[in-house]
């Protein structure tokens, strides 16, 4: 690895790398669908990195991580068991003025408790936007489709947006 790292330090923008790994055919089942989809020289890939572009920074493996305007919370694995339930190694705070490690206790209990807040506000938008009134959809989407739509819905927004600034102007 302390090779692979090296070599880094040589690419130049614009150069093309050529990566190989060898690893256990269960793990690349699972993981060259997402290695392919960090590599995407698109706005798709990007995006994959940035989500993850934390984790260089991280000691621990992140479980998750929940982000406010000015705050975090991370959850920290590897999980381990412990009689019948499971644990996370640890956690991390960070808001203005505080930078706090928090324990594996500290860490579940603060864990369960923002997604009980998730869950609560997931469904009290869920019935102020009347959506149980609506039928399930299927959860996966035509990309193409889909992107047009949202793409179209943003310009009109945008476009709704500029002319309020000129009427105020």
């Amino acid at each position: 690895m302390p090779i692979f790292r090296a070599m880094l330090h040589w690419l130049h923008p614009g150069t093309r790398a050529t990566l190989r790994f060898r690893v256990h055919p269960q793990i690349a089942r699972e993981a060259l669908p997402l290695i392919e989809k960090l590599l995407a020289d698109t706005p798709d890939g990007e995006t994959y990195r940035c989500a993850i572009a934390f984790w260089r920074h991280t000691e621990r493996p992140p479980l998750t991580v929940y982000r406010g305007d000015g705050s975090t919370c991370r959850i920290d694995g590897p999980l381990q068991a412990a009689a019948r339930t499971y644990f996370p190694l640890g956690g991390l705070i960070e808001t203005p003025g505080v930078t706090a490690h928090l324990t594996p206790f500290e860490a579940n209990a603060l864990d369960m408790r923002i997604r009980e807040a998730i869950e609560q506000v997931i469904r009290a938008w869920t019935a102020e936007h009347e959506l149980y009134d609506l039928l399930p959809v299927d959860p996966h989407l035509d990309r193409r489709t889909a992107d047009r739509e949202a793409l179209a819905l943003i310009a009109q927004w945008a476009a709704q947006h500029r002319r309020e600034g000129a009427d105020h102007a």
